[in-house]
């Protein structure tokens, strides 16, 4: 089924649409029963919606190629995206050579040694945000806490000042924001993307005047056989994590409290005992990250003719692989639609969330460890919460799902 052949009816898949972000789904749902190779003649692209086809795609980066970058908008679809993709936007050698490079910096160790760093931060936010909650007040989970605290932790990581976080925060959510009609990166985010690629520029410049114990200087110092990387590489990854690691971890936090809330029974059961807060947030973690995952989809470039469900899909196409689709897939998870903190973890095992293959997430762990000190600590402040999710702000992106404001009532526990 092609895009000129009616799609059972009136299937359209736009990932532009306001109403598409708001719940696609539905959407996906269709797309594995009726078009599981969709083809959108007016966008230029081809979609992926079954877990199968969508592993066998990430494995295969032969075929399936990053070598254009993985985003389904025109103006970031070039062979220069790895200059703000870093790794994510290359292939074959040159990909292992720069995601070992990266590596040699932004070390499994390094990212454990955040966990005092982390607490501090989740410790001075809630504060803030429960002495208001407290008093009974309503509070906006995104502005006081999500919002913040992972563009925190990525800015110690790196080493950028307190005084600067706000702004580069600001920029990063230009960078993802699509606006209504506009059917690919606007203005406003190209213009973003310049100023933190600029200010990233400078703390470069600055750190090798002036090296520090922070991850620039550690992707500076950073060799592996004689081998070092370059400015524009480093510069590349820092983008990379600020927009990706960054977007993605915020959103995380903000679609556990969101459905979470929505299931009151399975609410009170994690929040039941304080005492075991680690033990019970994990499965929350997961299943938040196979019900509704922060990053819905990711482009491929096409490097040859490829026959997929009958069809041919031309060598130089962009096909999407739709992660938020595959994590619903009926084949692989028991009633895929319903929100299940008891579900099987050789299901969880199964989930897309952060990819698969070369191209698996390097900031998996960090992502997971900043949400189970998160979550745990929550449990043990809070004895319940409700989110108003009528009056919840979603964020409107291509790539990813999460929210841009989410008010929220906690009901402290009592000391």
């Amino acid at each position: 089924m092609t895009a000129t052949v009616p799609h059972a009816g009136d299937l359209v898949f736009d990932p532009y649409d306001y109403d598409f972000h708001e719940d696609p789904y539905p959407t996906y749902a269709r797309l594995r029963a009726e078009a599981p190779l969709y083809h959108s003649e007016a966008d230029g692209f081809w979609a992926l919606s079954r877990h199968a086809d969508i592993l066998a795609a990430l494995k295969d980066d032969v075929r399936f190629s990053n070598r254009m970058g993985v985003s389904l908008d025109a103006s970031a679809w070039n062979e220069h995206a790895h200059t703000v993709m870093s790794f994510l936007a290359l292939d074959g050698d040159a990909q292992t050579r720069l995601r070992r490079l990266v590596s040699a910096g932004f070390t499994p160790r390094r990212v454990l040694a955040l966990t005092p760093q982390i607490q501090e931060l989740t410790d001075h936010y809630l504060d803030l945000m429960l002495a208001r909650a407290s008093k009974g007040e309503e509070v906006d989970w995104i502005a006081e806490f999500a919002g913040k605290l992972p563009m925190d932790v990525i800015s110690e990581m790196m080493g950028v000042p307190s005084a600067d976080r706000d702004e580069v925060r600001r920029l990063a959510d230009l960078v993802v924001h699509r606006e209504d009609g506009v059917r690919d990166v606007p203005a406003t985010g190209v213009e973003a993307a310049f100023e933190l690629i600029a200010y990233y520029q400078a703390m470069v410049h600055q750190r090798r005047e002036q090296p520090s114990e922070d991850l620039t200087s550690a992707l500076i110092e950073a060799e592996v056989a004689g081998d070092h990387l370059t400015d524009e590489e480093i510069i590349g990854f820092l983008f990379l994590m600020v927009v990706a690691g960054n977007e993605t971890t915020t959103k995380l936090l903000g679609n556990a409290l969101f459905h979470l809330s929505a299931h009151p029974d399975q609410l009170a059961r994690v929040f039941a005992d304080p005492e075991q807060a680690e033990e019970a947030v994990r499965p929350w973690i997961e299943e938040t990250l196979r019900h509704d995952t922060s990053s819905q989809m990711l482009a491929r470039y096409v490097a040859e003719d490829v026959e997929l469900h009958g069809q041919t899909v031309p060598a130089g196409s962009k096909l999407l692989l739709l992660l938020g689709s595959a994590n619903r897939d009926e084949s692989l998870f028991t009633e895929p639609t319903t929100f299940d903190l008891s579900r099987d973890e050789e299901e969880l095992s199964q989930i897309l969330s952060f990819g698969n293959g070369r191209h698996f997430c390097l900031g998996a762990n960090l992502a997971r460890l900043e949400a189970r000190i998160v979550l745990a600590e929550l449990v043990r402040r809070v004895a319940s919460f409700e989110v108003d999710a009528e009056r919840a702000v979603r964020v409107h992106s291509t790539s990813v799902r999460g929210f841009a404001a989410l008010p929220t009532t906690f009901t402290v526990r009592e000391a």
